[in-house]
């Protein structure tokens, strides 16, 4: 054999493995193309399956299914359903390309309970679930009504008297079948609630009684648990206003006000992180009870449990669900050691609180005429804040309600005694032609009387939502 036919042996030799190994690659590609094919057809049916399923609304003899046959007839996601590492990474595609490979392997092991799961806490579970966390427990006593369906994440007329907690764990069950969801119809309560955050990566607080959340608070901070809180929606429309911050830091939401002082007489001065909002509440009401339910006696009685609401509290859907989505979103980040960076109020204007009760207190005093200083006012920086900012909203309260030069803060009619209702903005020039006056609504006339008058109602509405 010549140098020529060994080479050419060889050279076949080579393009055979080569053409071996081309073809086994192919068989693989297209196996594995075969399998996936698969698994999604046996998907699609039994998405088919579920909607066919509960498509009539009516039992075998013909009579309307109740609300709590429906919802026990809706199908339960299949066992024997395949859905695979492959199926669950295609799924979460656009988290992995976010967060990266690290950043997602901790947020699929992560265990995080959502207490509350009403509107905010309903979106809240849908969005961890989506983006990648498969141990979600949930908590809530409460069953869904037809008034929720305006706000809740999953609930629909089939849901209408079955627990919150079951409506989401199904929900979350199909959109993503491999997520560990614990239910608990049960009330978090501090002389037994560890056992509901036993294992908790993060707690989300979504519970729209202010003792209960205050007691949970407190104890994720005690056990060094870490918690994000929401608080009040209710009454509220603009989503412009919508915040994350420090607990320490918001600057005027009822709710957020109530929760943190009562935090403070405990020793929490910091460290939660919530969502909330520094909107005035729009001008409506709580819808009354019926006559006859004030009759059975003091109406802190009819609750399920001591000091849950009774009446229903006006509730814009979509405010909810904003609030669920920057919980969802805090968590989710800081799941991923992405958190964000250093959320702060909108407006950090803690200085100018600060001068403006300081003022007020000197001029308190000076009117006081007896050559000491007033140690107390009925107010705090949170209430001038509210003043400022959101009632007077940074103006003074004589036309044309120019941003004043120097803003002060004076007593509006000096009969009255000193309170949130009895204190306006104005510019210095303007505070001073008020005192020199002797003050009183008669200085300025029927117009800014209105204004005060007006706004002194804005005032009180914030008050009753915390009540």
């Amino acid at each position: 054999m010549n140098a020529f036919d060994f080479h050419s042996h060889r050279t076949q030799l080579v393009a055979t493995a080569i053409a071996a190994s081309a073809a086994t690659a192919a068989l693989v590609s297209a196996y594995t193309a075969f399998s996936r094919r698969s698994r999604r057809q046996d998907l699609d049916k039994d998405i088919l399956r579920s909607i066919s399923s509960n498509v009539s609304g009516k039992s075998i003899d013909g009579q309307a299914k109740s609300p709590q046959e429906r919802h026990r007839d809706l199908p339960e996601p299949r066992d024997e359903l395949v859905y695979d590492e492959d199926l669950i990474r295609e799924q979460l595609a656009r988290n992995y390309a976010f967060f990266g490979e690290v950043a997602m392997a901790k947020i699929r092991k992560a265990r995080v309970v959502v207490v509350g799961c009403g509107g905010v806490g309903s979106c809240a579970a849908v969005m961890l679930a989506r983006s990648g966390v498969s141990k979600i427990r949930l908590v809530d006593f409460d069953y869904v009504t037809l008034s929720s369906l305006n706000r809740h994440a999953t609930a629909a007329l089939a849901d209408v008297g079955t627990p919150k907690v079951k409506c989401i764990e199904r929900a979350l069950r199909q959109i993503a079948s491999w997520v560990e969801v614990d239910a608990r119809i049960d009330i978090w309560r501090k002389d037994d609630g560890a056992r509901l955050l036993e294992g908790a990566d993060w707690v989300v607080d979504a519970i729209d009684n202010i003792q209960t959340k205050v007691d949970l608070l407190k104890y994720c901070y005690d056990h060094q648990i870490k918690v994000f809180s929401s608080m009040g929606a209710g009454a509220k429309c603009d989503p412009t206003r919508v915040q994350i911050a420090d607990i320490a830091c918001t600057v005027y939401d009822p709710l957020a006000r109530a929760v943190r002082r009562r935090l403070r007489l405990q020793g929490v001065a910091s460290g939660i992180p919530v969502v909330y909002s520094t909107e005035v509440p729009s001008d409506v009401k709580l819808l009354p009870l019926p006559e006859e339910e004030f009759q059975k006696g003091p109406v802190k009685e009819l609750g399920l449990f001591d000091d849950f609401r009774v009446r229903i509290l006006p509730v814009l859907g979509t405010l909810p669900s904003v609030f669920g989505l920057h919980a969802a979103t805090y968590v989710l980040c800081a799941l991923a050691d992405k958190p964000l960076a250093n959320p702060l109020p909108i407006k950090n204007r803690r200085k100018v609180y600060e001068r403006l009760l300081r003022d007020l207190q000197q001029r308190e005093s000076k009117q006081a005429g007896d050559g000491a200083m007033i140690s107390r006012l009925p107010i705090d920086e949170d209430d001038v804040a509210l003043l400022f900012e959101d009632v007077h909203r940074g103006r003074s309260v004589v036309p044309p309600h120019a941003v004043p030069a120097r803003p002060v803060l004076v007593r509006w009619d000096p009969a009255a005694p000193l309170a949130l209702e009895n204190i306006v903005v104005m510019d210095a020039p303007e505070a001073a032609r008020h005192l020199a006056a002797g003050g009183g609504p008669e200085v300025w006339g029927a117009e800014v009387r209105a204004v005060v008058q007006r706004r002194a109602r804005e005032i009180e509405r914030n008050r009753e939502w915390v009540m």
